[in-house]
């Protein structure tokens, strides 16, 4: 028999409950910490809102492996896209003002935005930015931006013209960051205030987010602030000893629109009771503003605009499959065990953050890590949200669910890269066809702009110019591909292949990701990178 995490104390119903439970499990703090020590987790945080009360905002374990500061519920983690809702809740305020509309065309309001096609970028309105539905491929123009660059957003919305579609506009549903850089720009071109200045004065202290940032700078600031943690030195990522990462990896500043929000338990809680208010600011006083936006632009928010394909989990975690999905503004829109739920996920290179909200239940639930480890972040939340619909007691021990399901994936992941290997050294590596210093050169991608390969010491150098501290070393791998190791080795390795042309010179290289669980913002497969002209 499974173990029983949570022991409900509402009576057990055939059926959901039809109110929220009083108040969060009695042994939560137990079942969180146990779940940490087992799995390595250094640290989390968690706020609980339920009828517009928060039940809980708190902190466990320590800011930083091998440290002592604790974390508490002013503690800042990144947390990733689930800043997105405050994107599109940054918009929403400019449509409240009458400032642009949800279906105004994005060129009528930024004049150098441009898309691959000209009738798209006719077409793309305000709210196509937000859903994902461009027909750009999944995680699309990422490596501008990560681990880090050197551009600006600006740099950014210039270089998306070079991005070539995978689809048909609005024809489906393929997950990116690129466009909420779009709207942050956006938000600052109709607001004259920068996206980082808006939303932290129009979204982040009207609400009482006392603590949370959008700005690195504000966030190094702050001393009280969970550094990531990570998995590198395994054969694939997600394997090996947890260890502090460099906490300036991730999206950074110029995408920070698309993700870049650093918030604690505390303001969390401030927002999870806004989204349940539909935009109403929980104990606003005479002469403050009582809602951040109106009920409309709430409602709107949450209207699924796009069906994303639901693909069966497997077992243990079969039963945590949608039965529909979509994507609105900002979140997803989905079941969780047949009751409708708005949720979003967030992750930022060594932090995770699950955000949900059960509107017939009148409860959220924002829960971050400091580290990667998934398993324990959506076991512990679906835990609570069995809790809070009253399903049967302890159906699911769902960290351990989690925790089988995580290492099938990483087992199957190291499985196929050591087949991978064993197939070169099956069929041989071949030799290089020109001598190293002849692969040398200076390149370039025309979304990505300047890429640098050099010879040096007897070794060639790759250089991703305008992602500071990307470089890496080329080791021969078979023939005329190589691979690149990262001298920062927390950047996922890539096979870098020369093409030649009828004179034995580069005509072409193409990369892609050596890890098959490598995650999609190295989208390497994307590039085309050629010789500079």
């Amino acid at each position: 028999m499974k173990s029983r995490p949570f022991r409900l104390a509402a009576p057990l119903l055939a059926t959901f409950a039809t109110c929220a439970a009083a108040a969060p499990p009695a042994d939560l703090d137990a079942r969180i910490e146990t779940a940490m020590q087992q799995h390595g987790v250094p640290g989390l945080a968690i706020a609980i809102v339920e009828d517009g009360e928060v039940a809980l905002a708190r902190g466990y374990g320590v800011r930083r492996l091998g440290g002592r500061e604790p974390v508490d519920a002013d503690t800042i983690f990144p947390t990733g896209s689930t800043g997105k809702a405050f994107t599109a809740a940054a918009l929403a305020v400019l449509v409240d003002e009458g400032k642009l509309g949800w279906d105004d065309p994005v060129a009528d309001h930024l004049p150098d935005f441009r898309m691959a096609d000209p009738w798209v970028t006719r077409e793309l309105t305000v709210r196509d930015l937000l859903v994902h539905r461009s027909g750009l491929g999944l995680g699309a123009g990422d490596l501008l931006y990560v681990p880090r660059t050197s551009r600006s957003r600006a740099d950014v919305v210039r270089a998306l013209r070079h991005i070539e579609a995978k689809t048909s506009f609005r024809s489906g549903y393929a997950y990116d960051n690129i466009l909420y850089v779009v709207a942050g720009q956006l938000v600052e071109a109709v607001s004259g205030r920068s996206w980082e200045d808006f939303v932290l004065e129009r979204l982040l202290r009207p609400a009482g987010m006392r603590h949370a940032t959008t700005t690195l700078d504000a966030r190094f600031a702050n001393a009280n602030r969970a550094q990531p943690h990570a998995r590198i030195d395994g054969a694939l990522r997600g394997l090996g000893r947890q260890q502090v990462l460099d906490e300036k990896d991730g999206l950074g500043q110029t995408a920070a629109p698309a993700g870049g929000l650093a918030a604690s338990a505390n303001d969390l809680a401030r927002w999870l009771q806004v989204q349940l208010a539909q935009g109403a600011i929980p104990g606003a006083q005479g002469g403050d503003p009582a809602r951040l936006f109106s009920e409309a632009a709430a409602r709107e928010m949450w209207t699924p605009q796009v069906l994303v394909p639901i693909r069966p989990f497997p077992e243990p975690i079969a039963d945590a499959t949608p039965q529909f999905q979509s994507y609105a503004l900002g979140w997803s829109v989905q079941d969780y065990r047949g009751v409708k739920v708005v949720q979003h996920g967030g992750a930022v290179f060594g932090v995770l953050t699950f955000v949900v909200l059960v509107p017939q239940e009148d409860v959220g639930i924002a829960i971050t890590i400091n580290s990667e480890d998934v398993h324990v972040l959506r076991g512990i939340g679906n835990e609570l949200l069995d809790h809070y619909l009253g399903l049967p007691d302890a159906q699911h021990d769902w960290v351990a669910d989690f925790a089988q399901w995580n290492a099938a994936r990483l087992k199957a992941g190291a499985d196929a890269l050591a087949a991978a290997a064993a197939g070169v050294v099956k069929g041989g590596r071949g030799r290089p066809s020109l001598p190293l210093a002849a692969y040398a050169g200076d390149y370039a991608d025309a979304w990505y702009g300047p890429i640098g390969v050099a010879f040096e010491g007897g070794r060639l150098r790759l250089d991703f110019t305008q992602s500071p501290g990307m470089v890496a070393t080329l080791s021969h791998h078979r023939h005329d591909t190589f691979r690149a190791d990262w001298d920062d080795e927390a950047i996922e390795p890539a096979y870098v292949t020369f093409s030649l042309d009828a004179e034995g010179k580069v005509a072409r290289i193409t990369m892609k990701a050596v890890s098959p669980t490598a995650d999609f913002s190295y989208n390497y497969q994307d590039l085309e990178i050629l010789p500079a002209r």
